[in-house]
């Protein structure tokens, strides 16, 4: 049987990513020693929940669960949001949007700390809290989105592969990496591109509480950096993670140090290497196996 060599190299491009994560994370443990440790608390105190969302947003269940949990915590006055993150999912993205709102519905503060990018469907997640504070070089806004396609036509009539198609309607094979896209496919793509724009667009004027035209403006993909976000009114103050903390304190009306409470624990192996890997490398070969696959992203890429 005559192996697929378009499949075989992006199955050995998805093994190499796979050892490259874990070369990667024996050496973080070897520079480190141990994993991170929560901030140190005082017993008895008010206290704050530190989350911590990082990376691209794939699957939001885990920051979607400790923001509803803490939500119902009634020992926890306020809630501390760490983003680090270029964006991802559109999904996503809303699904963790949405948790914050619903943790100020249910009366606590929320204060999001951006790292070094907060960018995109980062930036997303950043509009529904309280106050947003950023360092002067934080990366933010990008507010768009985006769908990615590839044509190997070419490519396939070069080594001698051509595909085929059996469809159901017009534009049942969308973005079918086979062929050239048509002007109706085009379209129709692009509506679906505006419209979940537009829920970018009112997402953060309602978060913001800026007029949606403002926010328009400005929706073009564009990066900023924490000092050029302020003037825009996209964040409300420069500052790092500690600053951030003692906002949230203050927002919540909490006298003295809070208690700083964080579910950060050392991730197992083979559990860093799952959550890491398996996602992008299925990705991979899905998309390989199937042309009509294609994703909405919230997505700020360097």
């Amino acid at each position: 049987m005559k192996k697929n060599p378009v499949l075989t190299v992006l199955i050995a491009a998805a093994l190499l990513g796979a050892i490259f994560f874990v070369v990667l994370y024996v050496l973080s443990l070897l520079a480190s020693g141990e994993a991170p440790r929560p901030l140190a608390s005082l017993p008895g105190a008010d206290k704050i929940a530190l989350i911590k969302i990082e990376g691209v947003l794939i699957s939001p269940e885990n920051a979607v669960k400790e923001l509803n949990e803490y939500a119902e915590d009634s020992s926890v006055k306020a809630i501390v949001i760490r983003v680090d993150s270029p964006g991802g999912g559109v999904v996503a993205s809303q699904e963790i949007y949405n948790a914050v709102k619903n943790a100020r519905k249910e009366g606590k503060k929320v204060v999001v700390s951006m790292g070094s990018v907060a960018a995109s469907g980062g930036y997303y997640i950043a509009a529904a809290a309280d106050k947003i504070i950023a360092n002067p070089g934080t990366l933010t806004g990008s507010i768009g989105v985006k769908m990615e396609f590839a044509n190997l036509e070419k490519l396939l009539d070069k080594i001698g592969v051509k595909g085929m198609v059996i469809k159901s309607g017009e534009y049942k094979d969308v973005g079918s990496p086979f062929r050239a896209m048509t002007e109706n496919e085009k379209k129709l793509l692009q509506d679906v591109i505006d419209d979940v724009h537009s829920q970018f667009i009112e997402a953060v004027a309602a978060g913001r509480r800026l007029p949606a035209s403002q926010v328009r403006a400005i929706a073009d993909g564009r990066i900023f950096t924490g000092r050029q976000a302020l003037k825009l009114k996209l964040v409300d103050k420069m500052g790092d993670l500690q600053t951030s903390i003692q906002e949230a304190a203050d927002l919540a009306g909490i006298k003295g140090k809070p208690r700083i409470v964080s579910r950060e624990k050392k991730m197992p192996f083979f559990e860093y290497l799952k959550d890491e890997t398996a996602s992008w490398i299925s990705g991979v070969i899905r998309e390989t196996l199937d042309g009509n696959h294609a994703r909405l992203q919230y997505l700020y890429r360097q």
